[in-house]
């Protein structure tokens, strides 16, 4: 898959490209392949509609501490300082895969066949010329608490998860790329969740490719993958314990999904996820964990952000 992404990439063929979390799973698609394939993609922000209904049914708080417990473990014995905790939740809604993927309001969407159906509002990484971005996205809270923007800014234990996260993905582009800088460190966006507004912290890292990349950009994209911000630090060793504590398999959850334009790339992190399971839709989401993680406010965190926006 790696040599014909390069290939596509070096000939300036579009194509879409869709990754599960391990990155052993790597779809390829040109225009010409996807007008016979039951998919959607936008990479352009669509507009608010109305709020659609949506009925939770999380696991037991007790259930999420067994695993949160684990992780906590793990960060004391120095195996992991951040990872990414996530959980499947069953949810009821009237709508079908395609009319979610036609009512949610996102920056990147996609929706294949009748699997699955992402609204991501965290891009993975954006390639305009030789430059190369990512924008880490950690730290949430509910814009309507008094004073909602300074709490966030303000949080220890959200500062130091983001400076790891930071840290990380300058170190992950370090590997392709040259001359990173952290652009814009910790700025505010506003997520519209159909019945509250958070705020979410994220940064802007950027770094320069060789003129040739789209020569070499399977290689390129594999050693980016998994994406840190939906993994930890460090990131190897991180992944295994996300294995083995998470009580489900992620698939195609916080893998990736972009599209090649013939010159350049564009990407997103696939978090804000509902996947069909036999006759009933599974929402997966979560957050990152550290040792001054609250399971209480993690719990609510992973629930906060079961929506369609």
């Amino acid at each position: 898959m790696q040599d014909r992404i390069s290939q596509l990439a070096g000939e300036g063929t579009p194509f879409l490209v869709i990754s599960n979390f391990e990155a052993d799973t790597i779809l390829i698609y040109t225009q010409e392949e996807l007008q016979k394939e039951d998919i959607e993609f936008s990479f352009l922000p669509t507009p608010p509609l109305e709020a659609t209904p949506l009925t939770r049914k999380p696991i037991s708080f007790k259930q999420y501490k067994i695993g949160f417990d684990q992780i906590i473990e793990h960060i004391k014995a120095g195996d992991t300082y951040l990872l990414n905790y996530t959980c499947s939740t069953p949810i009821e809604t009237p709508l079908t895969l395609k009319q979610i993927y036609q009512k949610a309001h996102a920056k990147f969407k996609l929706r294949f066949k009748d699997q699955f159906v992402c609204f991501s509002p965290e891009r993975f990484i954006k390639i305009e010329g030789q430059t190369i971005s990512t924008y880490p996205m950690k730290g949430t809270i509910d814009a309507a608490l008094e004073n909602a923007q300074e709490q966030i800014l303000a949080n220890d234990k959200e500062m130091a998860e983001h400076i790891m996260v930071v840290d990380l993905l300058r170190n992950d582009l370090g590997i392709v790329a040259h001359n990173i800088k952290v652009e814009k460190f910790r700025y505010i966006d506003h997520l519209f969740t159909g019945d509250k507004t958070l705020l979410q912290v994220s940064s802007k890292i950027t770094g320069k490719l060789s003129a040739d990349w789209r020569d070499d950009f399977g290689p390129i994209l594999r050693a980016l993958l998994p994406a840190g911000s939906i993994s930890g630090t460090p990131k190897k060793s991180t992944v295994s314990i996300i294995k083995a504590v998470e009580q489900h398999r992620r698939g195609f959850f916080t893998g990736i999904f972009g599209y090649f334009d013939g010159k350049n790339f564009d990407s997103a992190v696939m978090i804000r996820f509902i996947e069909k399971q036999k006759d009933r839709l599974i929402y997966k989401s979560g957050g990152g964990i550290t040792l001054d993680s609250c399971a209480e406010d993690e719990y609510q965190e992973m629930i906060d952000k079961i929506y369609i926006p």
